[in-house]
């Protein structure tokens, strides 16, 4: 009986090594998961810190790697999902004001139309695509035009993060060498 145990063991140790080698891990993405968080220091870090994050925006962040981005890359005047594979996603942890319309709290995609001198951001409540293939414009929450801000310095990857104004915070898109801010009031 104890040959018999000690080979049923041998034999599921056998079996769990080789289907752990049958397992293929994609490899590292060209363009990674990032998140950016308001406040920028919500999440928790100490067991005595009591975090209240108000928005999370999750992104994938493409790097310009000598390519012409805005315009080329990214056509003027087309949806883009403003950053690369699945699309960018925000998460309002309370109700926000966008461009004078009220915004539940809840989960959203994050879409732009870039133009050079203006971009129009887009809030649309189907989550979980790929890209902006499967776009649908009928499922807009909100839409607003924003100034672009050109920087002299070429910002590498996409980044996204948040300035602050009294009760706005300010989402700040930053690609190449463009900025554009989207203002959101907080309630």
């Amino acid at each position: 009986m104890k040959k018999f145990s000690l080979l049923a063991v041998v034999l599921f140790a056998a079996f769990s090594v080789h289907a752990q080698d049958a397992v293929k891990f994609a490899p590292l993405d060209a363009s990674p998961v990032d998140i950016s968080y308001f406040p920028n220091k919500a999440v928790k870090f100490k067991k005595t810190d009591n975090p209240s994050p108000v928005v999370k925006v999750i992104y994938s962040r493409p790097s310009v790697k000598g390519r012409a981005i805005f315009g080329e890359l990214i056509k003027f005047g087309e949806v883009w999902r403003v950053g690369a594979n699945e699309n960018t996603e925000i998460k309002f942890y309370k109700p926000v004001t966008i461009g004078g319309k009220n915004i539940p709290a809840g989960t959203y995609s994050l879409f732009a139309i870039p133009e050079k001198d203006k971009w129009t951001i887009i809030l649309n409540k189907e989550i979980d695509l790929w890209g902006g293939y499967a776009y649908d414009e009928s499922k807009d929450i909100v839409r607003v035009s924003v100034p672009v801000k050109p920087v002299s310095t070429v910002i590498e990857a996409l980044s996204i993060a948040f300035t602050t104004q009294g009760s706005v915070a300010n989402l700040v898109i930053g690609w190449d060498k463009t900025t554009v801010e989207l203002p959101i009031t907080i309630k």
